[in-house]
């Protein structure tokens, strides 16, 4: 029987990606995203290829937009299944003296009133419905991981991986699961847009090369793991540590290249 998966910021990179995945998988999807001409373009991309996709607009950093997606949601399909609060905001390496207001304000309010706010929605309207599950996106910051230029977007996914495991404990006697996702570094617009110049990017490739991996290359098997877990508050690694130190070991001999 197919799921109905919600993907919060799948226009492009890994939500796009994971909602490209579920549809192969014969799910039903609804994508969004905070920018119509993107939202239109990506519903369109997807739909030419697969059936059982919609798109609704919503920016996860207004309370009202989550609802009205889960209800868009419910109206459209039936139910939601799985809910993934994958929308998020990164921010230029930069001081956080340097970084302007907006930029900090738009990364805190996606990344951790974003989450917040789709779990609290999905949430409610799980349990109304009697049951379903929720994923939650970690990334740098979320295991403890420091790097001077990203102390803002590290504290976001800090928070994010926190929240994530305390409302695993929070659901445990519901209807309603929490699980995390940890896709490791995963070369999008989010990533590269983190470097000021293609010069700072270019210094950084060779490592990037070594721990990074496609879109292509990771949300097959997210995607999978997301469709047949069943244990709440799992915490689901595509490269945990014993992998990072195995590709290191082996880069003398296997040159990879993510860019491509």
């Amino acid at each position: 029987m197919s799921k109905v998966i919600v993907i919060t910021g799948s226009t492009k990179g890994i939500g796009y990606g994971l909602a490209e995945e579920f549809l192969k998988r014969g799910q039903q999807v609804v994508v969004s995203g905070r920018n119509q001409e993107r939202l239109d373009k990506a519903v369109s991309a997807l739909a030419a290829k697969h059936k059982n996709v919609a798109g609704y607009l919503c920016d996860v950093t207004k309370y009202d937009d989550n609802e009205k997606l889960f209800v868009f949601a419910k109206e459209k399909f039936g139910r939601v299944d799985i809910w993934v609060n994958n929308a998020g905001v990164a921010h230029p390496m930069t001081n956080v003296w340097d970084l302007p207001l907006d930029v900090i304000q738009d990364s805190v309010n996606a990344n951790v009133y974003g989450s917040i706010y789709g779990s609290r929605v999905a949430i409610k309207g799980m349990l109304e419905q009697g049951g379903g599950w929720i994923y939650n996106l970690e990334g740098f910051g979320s295991s403890g991981r420091t790097m001077a230029g990203l102390s803002v977007y590290g504290m976001t996914k800090a928070a994010a991986a926190y929240f994530g495991k305390s409302l695993a404990k929070e659901v445990a006697n519901t209807s309603v699961q929490v699980a995390t996702l940890q896709p490791g570094m995963v070369i999008t617009d989010m990533i590269t847009g983190q470097y000021k110049t293609p010069e700072e990017l270019n210094k950084v490739k060779p490592i990037f090369n070594i721990i990074a991996n496609r879109v292509s290359d990771v949300v097959p098997w997210l995607a999978e793991q997301m469709l047949t877990n069943e244990k709440n508050g799992a915490e689901i690694h595509f490269q945990p540590r014993w992998k990072l130190m195995l590709r290191f070991l082996t880069a003398p001999f296997v040159k990879r290249n993510v860019f491509d």
